[in-house]
């Protein structure tokens, strides 16, 4: 089974105006502003998993600002999860400032999503506020024994739209302050499974967190799959790509290339994604 736990979903009304859309959302603006940035509906990426091989894809919404689009984008998740239930798992995406978040959520569980994310704070960072505010959030999904996707990158190198102001400090303190929450960091964590080489402390906070690859043929050379298994190991990997900026078979040319066995292929394609989602 391949699953592709990270890809993104607009409704008709985004993808065909999206300019109506930009004012008061800079992030979304940023991300979308170009109309070579690619936006994919419920049965774009149907159509686009069967193509590319992929038996379940993971789909979220974007972190608006705005509670209402907030809540008509997770609207859209859920009939996607309704229409297509053996194709597609869906999960709640939040606003920034995570205002009412919990009530959001709750709403959302309810619908039939399988988590939160993915959660990104394109201006901030993951600050302390943002921490405290994620309190509520991060208790829904630990009683539910449901994962939350955290938007993360690489605090240095080239810039480019949506990369935020992180740092790895605050990348490792959300897992520090979450440590019994199932955590996917995206795009690799912006590399924090580096200081699970420590011999103190790091092993136990990151114990619960996993990495996924979205936009990693953009970002890192292919010996960063041999290298986050060797570091996070492969039970902690999992295939993403965010869908629809690449596609599926890009990345399955990159871990052909990269020399993976077919069990650790297999785990990262889709055994971890599917214990961690319950498939």
């Amino acid at each position: 089974m391949i699953i592709d736990m990270h890809t993104h979903i607009f409704p008709k009304s985004i993808r065909e105006n999206r300019e109506k859309y930009f004012s008061g959302e800079p992030a979304f603006k940023s991300l979308y502003d170009s109309p070579k940035s690619k936006l994919s509906g419920a049965s774009g990426i149907i159509n686009a998993m069967h193509e590319n091989g992929v038996d379940v894809s993971v789909v979220f919404g974007f972190p608006w600002k705005n509670p209402e689009m907030m809540k008509m984008h997770n609207d859209y998740i859920m009939d996607a999860v309704t229409k297509y239930p053996k194709k597609i798992k869906g999960l709640c995406c939040l606003g920034p400032d995570l205002k009412n978040a919990s009530l959001e959520l709750e709403r959302c569980l309810k619908g039939g999503l399988s988590g939160a994310g993915e959660l990104a704070f394109y201006q901030s960072g993951i600050d302390p506020d943002i921490l405290k505010n994620l309190e509520p959030v991060m208790a829904l999904c630990r009683a539910g024994d449901l994962p939350v996707i955290i938007h993360t990158n690489e605090p240095v190198g080239h810039m480019y739209p949506g990369k935020t102001p992180n740092t790895l400090a605050q990348i490792y303190r959300l897992p520090a302050c979450f440590p019994e929450n199932k955590i996917i960091l995206a795009h690799w964590g912006g590399g924090v499974f580096f200081y699970l080489l420590l011999k103190r402390e790091a092993k136990d906070t990151l114990k619960n967190v996993y990495y996924d690859m979205a936009a990693s043929p953009f970002l890192y050379d292919i010996d960063i799959y041999k290298t986050a298994i060797q570091l996070a190991g492969r039970d902690k990997i999992l295939f993403g790509s965010d869908y629809p900026l690449l596609q599926p078979d890009r990345y399955f040319k990159e871990l052909e290339a990269a020399n993976l066995s077919e069990e650790e292929k297999a785990d990262i394609c889709g055994k971890n994604a599917a214990r961690l989602f319950k498939i």
